[in-house]
């Protein structure tokens, strides 16, 4: 091994640590953020229930909002806690596989998804893109 890939292999393994890293962050913020999915689903259950009860005990008040609102409200909720959920062992997968060197495909689609999360994702996806791009880091993961 010459000096300069020598370099260059501590620069990609160096690399590759921190991108996980990033990954492993990124995914905790992401995790945490999904709970707000479930704030939104318990209240649209409460204010499905007490809309349907008023509803049932014929108190209907005047511009009061139908049970049906509720139970959308915990719906979207509940779907946004599982998407974001999901996003956040998808990433933690993904930093995984980075310190293992494994599933490069995988890492780089989650890097496409995490673009979407605008500055700090869409720093982490390109970065992401770039470092797998390179020969030498192709050939940690044993594809040439």
């Amino acid at each position: 091994m010459t000096d300069s890939e020598l370099k260059q292999s501590i620069v990609d393994e160096e690399q590759l640590r921190l991108l996980s890293l990033g990954y492993m962050i990124s995914a905790g913020i992401t995790g945490l953020f999904s709970l707000l999915g479930l704030v939104y689903a318990f209240m649209g259950l409460v204010m499905g229930s007490v809309f349907s009860s008023v509803t049932q005990a014929g108190g209907a008040a005047e511009g009061a909002p139908p049970a049906m609102m509720g139970w959308v409200f915990a719906m979207f909720g509940g779907l946004f806690f599982l998407f974001g959920a999901a996003l956040a062992v998808a990433k933690f997968l993904t930093g995984r596989f980075l310190k293992q060197r494994k599933s490069p495909v995988f890492c780089q689609v989650v890097a496409a998804v995490s673009c979407l999360s605008i500055p700090y994702g869409t720093l982490l996806g390109i970065c992401t893109f770039i470092v797998l791009g390179r020969r030498s880091v192709a050939g940690l993961f044993g594809r040439s």
